[in-house]
């Protein structure tokens, strides 16, 4: 027997929820997008002169940023709900 107490699964176990899957899809959607550099290793379009391959990672930077605030504020919200507001 292990010396590890049990814990009951309704306080220590992890919940999947469609917030917290919208949530993961949020942060990880922009590692994809860079990663697959096939995608976007290629010159055409150019935009204001700026070739397509620095311009679509210029863009990422941007997405990247409200994809990361808007799972922010969705984790700020599922914690407040999950706590019953007392946050």
């Amino acid at each position: 027997m292990s010396d590890v107490p049990e814990v009951p699964p309704e306080v220590g176990a992890p919940v999947v929820t469609p917030v917290r899957v919208v949530i993961a899809v949020c942060l990880f959607a922009p590692f994809v997008a860079l990663l697959w550099v096939g995608s976007y290793a290629k010159t055409d379009p150019v935009f204001i002169g700026i070739p397509f391959f620095y311009w679509y990672q210029m863009l990422w930077v941007l997405i990247s940023t409200a994809l990361t605030m808007t799972a922010y504020k969705l984790w700020q919200r599922d914690q407040r709900t999950r706590h019953g507001g007392n946050r």
